[in-house]
């Protein structure tokens, strides 16, 4: 997969935008239910967040969506990235693939997933104080967050396929190119091929994942975890059973979910 520069800015999270009461006076209905409903996820998700740990109020978003701009397709133009600092560690996590579809008529939550990464290996200069997120842009678990995740647009979701095997795997291609990743990954997680390997899915985090409360329809908070080199090529060689083993792995290891770059392999 192609990594690339995009302009970001920042906004509120929780707060999508809202449009004011002249624009409202000229919507549909349908187009008024969706915004209470969009409005609604991003509070609910909010809440979830705040009881996980201390959530920024500015999101890592973009200047102008790239849905505009021929980039992927998420239910909403809203394309944002929560941060979320614990302790020991951060999560970022993808704002809007469970939003209400900009232009449907199917009452659910958009994908009905958001992904997350959570890691305490961001690199200092790239972790920002507290009520600055801008410097995170430039980290390496960014720049993978936001790779899956355009994956996963693209793939117009990916609820279904985890319902089916658990978990996922996922190669990002062309760490040579990237910005961040080839520069603060330590080579133990690159393939002789240039890619990183992902879990989509598993193993399970410390906090409830599945929100059957949303606005439209249930939304599950997906892992994203960088895995090593030869865990990926366990999994090429393996397939599902071995990606099955390898969440076992990790999990009986104590690493779990968390993207450790300190890490040993486990296979």
């Amino acid at each position: 997969m192609e990594f690339f520069k995009k302009l970001l800015g920042s906004s509120q999270a929780g707060t999508p935008d809202t449009p004011s009461d002249s624009d409202q006076e000229g919507m549909t209905p349908a187009e008024q239910a969706r915004q209470v409903a969009l409005e609604a996820s991003g509070e609910r998700l909010d809440r979830h967040w705040q009881g996980i740990g201390a959530v920024e109020r500015d999101v890592l978003t973009f200047l102008i969506s790239p849905s505009f701009t021929g980039g992927p397709y998420w239910p909403s133009t809203r394309q944002s990235y929560r941060v979320v600092r614990r302790d020991g560690s951060i999560i970022l996590a993808t704002d809007g693939l469970c939003y209400p579809f900009d232009d449907g008529d199917e009452p659910v939550n958009g994908f009905e997933l958001e992904l997350f990464i959570d890691t305490p290996d961001i690199p200092e200069h790239a972790q920002g104080a507290p009520g600055d997120v801008d410097p995170l842009r430039n980290s390496w678990a960014y720049e993978v967050l936001k790779s899956v995740a355009d994956t996963v647009a693209d793939a117009g979701g990916i609820t279904t396929q985890l319902e089916r095997y658990g978990a996922l795997s996922l190669e990002l291609p062309g760490v040579s190119q990237s910005n961040c990743v080839g520069s603060q990954v330590p080579p133990a997680f690159i393939t002789e091929d240039d890619c990183v390997g992902i879990l989509l899915g598993g193993p399970a985090p410390d906090f409830a994942t599945r929100l059957e409360d949303m606005p439209l329809s249930p939304v599950t908070l997906v892992p994203v975890v960088l895995i090593t080199a030869a865990e990926l090529d366990y999994i090429r060689s393996g397939g599902q059973a071995a990606r099955q083993d390898l969440l076992q792995r990790l999990q009986s290891a104590g690493i779990g979910h968390r993207s450790l770059l300190t890490r040993p392999s486990v296979v």
